[in-house]
């Protein structure tokens, strides 16, 4: 047996273990999900194949409505943890008296067990006893309780928030690494030529944390879009579905109706919507990389 084929049959054996876990826990989930959606499966004894009707059913205008909303609530969730995250790592990197202070006080949020953490988000939002709705009393800007989960605007926009603050840390030290990576040199030189501060952001930091920002974009969205921890716990879905994204649709048709080859179809939708945003990140990486693309 030559060397050549021996080490190909020794990385295989080194392979082989991973392959197994990602068709064990990825590959076979999806086909058997991908399968089932093309089913009328439910808590009934007999599953009959049904072609494409769960996709025909989903295809509504009350469905239409949901993709809408999922896309706005993970757009805006996205673009202010990108905004707030670039601000932050940008102060945390200023050379400011108590700046490791600073730095560690931007971990609580990440650090804190989401559920606790939007169990909290939720205390606030109360309009009897919430500390959001008895500041805004105290300070004369309403005239009464805001019961801010108990309408659909005020509800959308509270996930919104809750999202926001729970993702914004690890944005920001994400940041934090991308900026502290940049040469000193090229600070330097636009100091030494006159430059300010907001000409020094604008023209070197901001264009060369470009590809931190479009691969964070990228991870914050699939997280965001695939998100429930926080609809869940604060509104679940309400009121009146004001809050209901795909990933509450999902679970509400497969688990909380028992329909589980309308949930696959769903489910399958979610799919395809992350495999075209996974493209188009892939697409743009390999622009913004020369080597890539030669």
């Amino acid at each position: 047996m030559s060397v050549q084929r021996s080490t190909f049959i020794f990385a295989c054996i080194l392979l082989l273990p991973a392959v197994l876990y990602v068709l064990a826990i990825v590959a076979y989930p999806l086909v058997d999900t991908f399968i089932l959606s093309f089913t009328d499966a439910s808590l009934r004894k007999t599953t009959n194949w049904v072609g494409w009707a769960n996709y025909e059913k989903i295809f509504n205008e009350r469905f239409a409505e949901v993709i809408i909303r999922t896309f706005i609530w993970t757009f805006f969730s996205v673009a202010l943890k990108m905004v707030i995250g670039t601000f932050g790592a940008t102060m945390l990197n200023a050379a400011v008296p108590g700046r490791s202070l600073f730095r560690l006080l931007t971990m609580p949020p990440w650090i804190v067990p989401m559920a606790i953490g939007i169990f909290m988000w939720g205390w606030m939002y109360n309009g009897q006893f919430g500390m959001i709705s008895g500041m805004l009393q105290r300070f004369g800007l309403v005239d009464g309780p805001v019961a801010f989960l108990a309408y659909g605007s005020t509800a959308f926009w509270a996930t919104i928030i809750t999202d926001m603050w729970i993702g914004v840390p690890l944005v920001t030290i994400y940041f934090l690494a991308a900026i502290q990576s940049i040469p000193k040199d090229l600070y330097e030189a636009a100091w030494t030529d006159g430059a300010g501060r907001w000409y020094r952001f604008r023209r070197i930091t901001l264009p060369l944390m470009v590809p931190a920002i479009i691969t964070m974009s990228m991870l914050s969205l699939i997280a965001t879009f695939n998100s429930f921890d926080i609809i869940w716990i604060l509104t679940q879905g309400g009121p009146s579905g004001e809050t209901t994204t795909m990933i509450i649709d999902t679970y509400q048709t497969a688990i909380g109706s028992k329909k589980y080859g309308e949930g696959a179809a769903r489910a399958v939708l979610i799919c395809i919507f992350l495999s075209l945003f996974c493209f188009a990140y892939f697409r743009v990486t390999r622009r913004l990389n020369p080597e890539k693309r030669a």
